[in-house]
């Protein structure tokens, strides 16, 4: 029996590692993993489904076709939104011209008398003005109504531009519901002109003296009345445009449509006054 000693041992040792040594220079693929190259075998199987899905996806037209220059490709035509016709709108897209109707008399149309706008200017209004000094003081009460893209106001001699809060949004909304008449009617824009608005007890007393239809207890003392005349209005035209002539029986037919519907909507009483040629109103 051989006795394995120190050395003995070192020796087989380092005999063994240099045959190996050998061994794997001659056959360097011994030393190489089998997992790994089941890895690498599975990295290269993906990488090739990828670059075949890929090759899969492109149209066989579009591999073999050369893309159009910018100038060849053809423009595809924008869908038009098609217009919904309306009492406004025509199918064609051009506006509804509304016929002019006015109302069929006057007087019939608007007779709210005198004590019937009494009692409404009682319940909205403010106590009755003395004097324009009293007037500037009840500015808490009263709003300047002078100032609207609607109307215009006169000159005014024997009232002062103020009105109750509800009579002043009565009259813009007046004007506006104007505007939108005349623009469906295909009529140039025209303001009508506000001629009396609040009058104080001093401005009654002047007046009666040469205006029969002025009242002492007049319904323009409260802020809640105002006159609007019928047979003056001024045209809206931009600088350098001239615009054709419309005559006032025209602009007095749609004006009395307007009022006519505001008095049957309960937001007012008119009366049709004849001699001062204008259109008594009261808010309600």
């Amino acid at each position: 029996m051989i006795k394995i000693t120190k050395n003995n041992y070192l020796s087989a040792f380092a005999a063994i590692v240099c045959l190996l040594a050998l061994v794997r220079c001659i056959h360097p693929q011994i030393a190489e993993s089998p997992q790994r190259e089941t890895i690498e075998s599975a990295q290269q199987l993906n990488a090739d489904s990828s670059k075949q899905a890929t090759i899969e996806t492109v149209p066989k037209e579009t591999a073999r076709t050369k893309p159009k220059p910018p100038q060849e490709l053809e423009e595809t035509p924008v869908a038009e939104t098609p217009v919904t016709p309306s009492k406004f709108i025509l199918a064609d897209g051009s506006l509804v011209k509304h016929p002019i109707y006015s109302v069929p008399k006057y007087l019939e149309a608007f007779p709210d008398s005198q004590p019937v706008q009494e009692r409404a200017a009682a319940r909205w209004g403010v106590p009755p003005v003395n004097n324009r000094t009293d007037a500037e003081s009840r500015k808490k009460e009263l709003v300047y109504m002078a100032a609207s893209p609607y109307y215009h106001v006169d000159v005014l001699h024997r009232s002062v531009p103020y009105l109750v809060p509800r009579a002043a949004v009565l009259l813009n909304d007046i004007g506006r519901a104007y505007y939108d008449s005349l623009q469906i009617k295909g009529i140039p824009l025209h303001q009508f002109i506000v001629t009396s608005v609040l009058r104080t007890k001093e401005d009654v007393r002047k007046l009666r003296n040469y205006n029969g239809n002025a009242t002492e207890n007049s319904c323009h003392l409260y802020g809640t009345t105002f006159d609007i005349c019928y047979n003056r209005y001024k045209t809206m035209q931009p600088p350098g445009e001239k615009r054709r002539m419309v005559q006032n029986d025209t602009l007095k037919w749609i004006l009395s449509e307007v009022l006519n519907q505001m008095r049957q909507q309960g937001r007012c009483y008119i009366k049709y006054e004849v001699k001062q040629s204008c259109f008594h109103i009261t808010t309600r």
